[in-house]
Parts: C-alpha cells; sequence; structure tokens
C-alpha cells in the first residue's frame, strides 16, 4: 500500500448503517500512526490462534513491532510469517478499529531500524539501541547494554486492511493495494 494517494476505500454495505460513506484511508493512516498499542494474531504449529498486545509503529506504509526470538510470536511467525495487527477501542458506540493483514518479515536495514528506535524512544519513552540484527535493550539509565540479546524487528506491508467505525453511522471499509 502506499501512503503518498492510498489504496482505494470500498464500503460494505451489508455491515455498514444505510447511507454511510467509507472511511478515507488518510483517517485509518492517521489512526495507525497515532496508535500506541495492537494486538497481534499468529497461528501455532498446531493451527491455533495465538494473540499478544504490543506497541507497533507505523512507518512508511508498514507497521514495526519488536519480540525477543524465543517468545510464541516470534516462533510462530518463523513457522508462518501470516498475521494480522488491529488496534481501536472496546467501545461498541463509538471508536474505530482498523486490522491489517500481512505477512511479517524481519526489518535488518540498518537506517530503518534507526528511524524506528528513534520512534520507540519519542513515542514510548523506550530506548532501544541498533544493531544488524535489531534492537537491544539499554541497562538501567540507558547506558547501552553489550550483554542484551538482539531482538528482531518486523515489518508487516498490508496486504488488505479493514477499518470499522462506529458512532453515529457505522462504516465497515475495505482496502487493498
Amino acid at each position: 500500500m502506499t501512503t503518498s494517494i492510498g489504496p482505494v476505500p470500498v464500503l460494505h454495505t451489508g455491515f455498514s448503517t444505510p447511507g454511510a460513506v467509507a472511511t478515507p484511508w488518510a483517517d485509518v493512516e492517521r489512526i495507525l500512526d497515532d496508535a500506541e498499542m495492537f494486538w497481534l494474531s499468529t497461528v501455532r504449529a498446531d493451527g491455533s490462534p495465538h494473540v499478544c498486545p504490543l506497541p507497533a509503529m507505523w512507518w512508511d506504509g508498514a507497521l514495526y513491532f519488536v519480540t525477543g526470538s524465543e517468545e510464541q510470536k516470534a516462533v510462530n511467525l518463523a513457522r508462518d510469517p501470516r498475521c494480522v495487527l488491529t488496534t481501536g477501542s472496546n467501545e461498541y458506540l463509538r471508536g474505530h478499529d482498523v486490522t491489517v493483514e500481512g505477512s511479517a518479515e524481519r526489518c535488518t536495514d540498518r537506517a530503518v531500524l534507526e528511524t524506528l528506535a528513534r520512534m520507540w524512544e519519542s513515542r514510548l519513552d523506550w530506548p532501544y539501541d541498533v544493531d544488524d540484527a535489531g534492537f537491544r535493550h539499554r541497562t538501567e539509565g540507558r547506558a547501552p547494554n553489550p550483554d542484551a540479546a538482539s531482538l528482531p524487528v518486523f515489518g508487516v506491508r498490508p496486504v488488505k486492511v479493514l477499518s470499522f467505525s462506529r458512532g453515529d453511522e457505522f462504516a465497515q471499509t475495505r482496502y487493498r493495494p
């Protein structure tokens, strides 16, 4: 998906209030950019779902997140990179939820990692150092921690995005590249 013009929104009239209009892509991008927490859904080897909350950053048309190499989500993604990231509100009559479907790819581009590390620190006060394999946590006092394990950073470029707005009108909108 591109961030300059964006994909064309298509309203799903069967799940929308009569007369509702599709949510513009710019509104969805703003939600993705402003959100601090997402729910990551992956699939275990036995086919059962695994869902967990984590912070993610929307940058350059992709959602990025960090995890430990041994964590269940990383194990699942190593076997099957398909996943869904969801953000939004837990209120029924108001709010706006967005789901991003795609495949997680390991990010090792140092320039991208440097940008993402700055974003994590400025937005969440969560400092990371960058190495060739991803991020490293800093020690107490925020000094670099050479003993910390390198944490993989994954990016998900959307293949499908769904937007669910609630309020005076309910509108379900779908976006594809």
